[in-house]
């Protein structure tokens, strides 16, 4: 008997096939017949939801981008861990290139294609768009707490997580000594936009990119 599945189902159903196939085959190698002939449906069913390929690239990033939003917020609201360490690895959860995710270092790769430029820029947007409100809420807690001592909460985590996004881009063959210093110099400018003592970051920071 045939199987009627409502329309998120069956679409969730398709990106985690698509997900599947992307992370184990690549993107460019794997068709929308692979994608067809995972989940068991036709064409015309894999249409109705996306239009092509690169569409369903597109909904991926959008759900690859939800997840590490909502990340960025459970550790943010983890009042276990002291407001520093929660500001630390919710800023370091964004990075895919952090993570041993096979599909979202595929992601990456597509998006460093000069052909997907503008879809590179949208993911970048609309995760600045779902992080920052969240970073930005720690750094006001942690000046509340005395702990930090930035002015403008908002725009200070705006030049953190820009520039944590684009100094360690994996385009930029930057040699292990490169990333090395250029990790030592986000602590440092890091330390004296949330105002704290010199120092007091690095121990915390250096683990977390010792684990990266």
């Amino acid at each position: 008997m045939r199987i009627v599945k409502d329309a998120n189902e069956r679409k969730n159903e398709i990106l985690d096939a698509a997900e599947e196939l992307f992370a184990a085959k690549g993107y460019e190698a794997t068709s929308t017949g692979d994608i067809l002939d995972r989940v068991g449906i036709a064409r015309g069913t894999l249409y109705y939801h996306f239009q092509s390929k690169e569409d369903i690239l597109d909904a991926l990033i959008d759900r690859i981008n939800e997840n590490l939003i909502a990340k960025a917020g459970r550790i943010a609201g983890d009042k276990s861990m002291p407001v520093v360490e929660r500001i630390i690895r919710a800023i370091a959860g964004m990075n895919l290139e952090n993570g041993d995710s096979a599909i979202g270092h595929e992601v990456l790769e597509q998006m460093h294609r000069p052909q997907n430029a503008l879809m590179h820029q949208k993911m970048q947007q609309r995760m600045m768009d779902g992080v920052i409100p969240v970073i930005s809420t720690l750094v006001e807690e942690g000046n509340a707490q005395g702990v930090f001592h930035a002015g403008y909460p908002r725009e200070t985590t705006e030049m953190l997580i820009l520039y944590a996004g684009i100094a360690f881009d994996s385009r930029l063959g930057l040699t292990p000594e490169q990333t090395a210093h250029r990790a030592q110099a986000l602590i440092h400018n890091t330390e004296k936009l949330l105002g704290v003592e010199e120092g007091s970051l690095a121990g915390p920071m250096a683990a977390l990119f010792r684990q990266a």
